[in-house]
């Protein structure tokens, strides 16, 4: 049976009404994970970032799709953990090796960002930003989701959320279609990590461009999380905390849905709000909009 890698318990003292006592926790687990590309018998190490274990694979191909890297399925032939010998055995499972088709542009080490990222963002060292969209285009699509499966979602994704309920310290993103129907959901203790898993599982299954579906992801959307969703090719984002107001600026450039603050039966939907409808009720506009 594989060993749980996602949480792990500790030892504590826990106090309560003055009075303290040993007991245990468990906590999500955070270790680096190096992600390598292979390309044309050349091994380049592009990056190392912490995360949760559990969807490496996902998450290196995500990444890489945010990055532009990799564009399409057929771009990977191989991604698996490291079985260097040369590296102790313990850590081989902190080292993801993506193979390249020999067509696959390999990453531009003149122009590619050099940076240890964290947990904390997925972007960090960009010095200029519009570098992560220079190549988009707004996003153009009918489909629309209906408010009420807006909010059916937060609910349905915390049911889903194991190591949230054992730990309380770890982010999920759910990939939704427009019926509200969960279809696919990643946990990390980094809010870009779980994003980059669920489009990266996507990826692998044949099933970019997203635009059909709804994501939602939890805490904030900062505009890193804007950006892998649009290369991703999804309509509607929404996030059960705050965007950002670069985040903002970015899906309006998308003309991509940004709902935030989606929790309690309400919602604001700061872009693209055409895409979001009633069904026999018209929309209402108020004095502050």
């Amino acid at each position: 049976m594989a060993r749980d890698r996602r949480s792990e318990r500790v030892d504590m003292r826990r106090w309560e009404a003055g009075e303290s006592s040993r007991a245990q926790d468990w906590l999500a687990v955070e270790e680096p994970l190096e992600i390598v590309v292979e390309h044309g018998g050349s091994s380049i190490p592009l990056l190392t970032t912490m995360r949760t274990p559990g969807a490496d694979a996902e998450l290196a191909v995500g990444l890489l799709h945010a990055e532009r890297i990799v564009r399409i399925r057929d771009d990977i032939l191989s991604v698996d953990h490291t079985s260097d010998p040369r590296i102790p055995r313990d850590n081989r499972d902190n080292r993801i090796v993506v193979r390249l088709h020999p067509d696959c542009a390999p990453p531009d080490m003149g122009q590619r960002r050099s940076f240890v990222s964290s947990s904390a963002c997925g972007v960090c060292g960009r010095s200029v930003v519009e570098d992560l969209t220079a190549e988009l285009r707004p996003l153009a699509t009918e489909h629309r989701v209906e408010a009420d499966v807006l909010n059916s979602i937060g609910s349905r994704l915390r049911e889903e959320q194991s190591t949230f309920h054992r730990t309380g310290g770890i982010h999920a993103t759910g990939l939704f279609d427009l019926n509200g129907e969960l279809t696919l959901r990643r946990e990390d203790i980094g809010r870009h990590n779980a994003t980059d898993a669920v489009i990266g599982a996507s990826l692998l299954a044949g099933r970019v461009p997203l635009d059909r579906h709804v994501v939602l992801v939890t805490g904030r959307a900062g505009y890193e999380i804007v950006q892998k969703c649009w290369v991703a090719g999804v309509t509607v984002l929404a996030a059960i905390g705050a965007p950002s107001s670069l985040a903002v600026d970015m899906a309006l450039e998308a003309e991509m849905t940004l709902v935030g603050f989606l929790r309690d039966g309400r919602f604001n939907v700061y872009s693209a709000p055409e895409r979001v409808g009633h069904v026999g009720r018209p929309t209402r506009s108020t004095p502050d909009g």
